[in-house]
């Protein structure tokens, strides 16, 4: 079975779990906190290099009022609970998005889980928070930008890896799967720089449901895809090569 060495989740379904079981939807953010715990500690177990984890659009903020604030508690919460269980396991702790719109006491919790997980290196976890694509884009452009202003940079010195280096993923590889939960087969404005070429594993779970059976599953047929890039895939027989995507 072949591990990805970064693997992104977009963690779907919690609130749809829940109404089926006729609970308020934190019930279901509570169930997906565990899940979070269970697909952790298994990527740390399987290898996985990076997991990074969709935890909070750009669009949640749209959500209601009361449903947005039980999830930041719920966050400051899992940070605070969690953090020494990822420096015990090696796991650095690190977070992309617009970290300034998120409440003062979860920035807390981050800066402090950061803090403490530095100099853990057997994986990195990081969670996307007040995360977008298109957002994560537009700031980018606005750095280099700057940049081009001051004279730090010239335009026509811009290229993919330079608009790469500003991204909130500078630091991280792109990822080789995704995997998405609860049967939704989109990606949602998570990743979109980064994904060009990963493999997409779409699971019927909702997240709550979600552990290391259908992590495994995932694995299992990402082992199966044949990655290619844009390249062309030497054929063996009769000596010849055949294009394919």
């Amino acid at each position: 079975m072949d591990i990805p060495y970064h693997l992104a989740i977009i963690m779907d379904g919690n609130g749809r779990w829940a109404e089926k079981r006729m609970l308020p939807r934190i019930a279901g953010h509570r169930e997906g906190a565990k899940s979070v715990r269970r697909v952790v500690e298994e990527c740390r177990r399987l290898g996985v290099g990076y997991l990074t984890l969709y935890a909070f659009s750009t669009e949640n903020w749209g959500r209601p009022r009361g449903e947005v604030e039980a999830l930041m508690r719920l966050l400051e919460q899992f940070l605070r609970e969690e953090t020494p269980q990822m420096v015990a396991n090696g796991i650095r702790f690190n977070v992309i998005g617009d970290m300034q719109r998120l409440p003062e006491a979860v920035r807390q919790e981050i800066t402090a889980a950061r803090k403490k997980t530095a100099d853990c290196h057997e994986m990195v976890l990081t969670l996307a928070l007040s995360y977008g694509g298109r957002d994560e884009i537009a700031r980018a452009a606005r750095r280099l930008a700057v940049e081009i202003e001051e004279g730090r940079l010239d335009s026509q010195d811009i290229d993919e890896n330079t608009f790469s280096g500003r991204l909130d993923t500078a630091d991280l590889p792109d990822p080789d799967l995704l995997i998405r939960t609860s049967g939704e087969k989109r990606i949602s404005n998570f990743l979109l720089w980064q994904l060009a070429y990963s493999e997409l594993v779409f699971s019927e779970a909702h997240w709550p449901e979600f552990g290391g059976t259908e992590l495994r599953a995932a694995f299992e047929e990402f082992s199966r895809r044949k990655r290619r890039f844009g390249l062309l895939r030497a054929k063996t027989e009769k000596g010849l090569s055949v294009g394919g995507r």
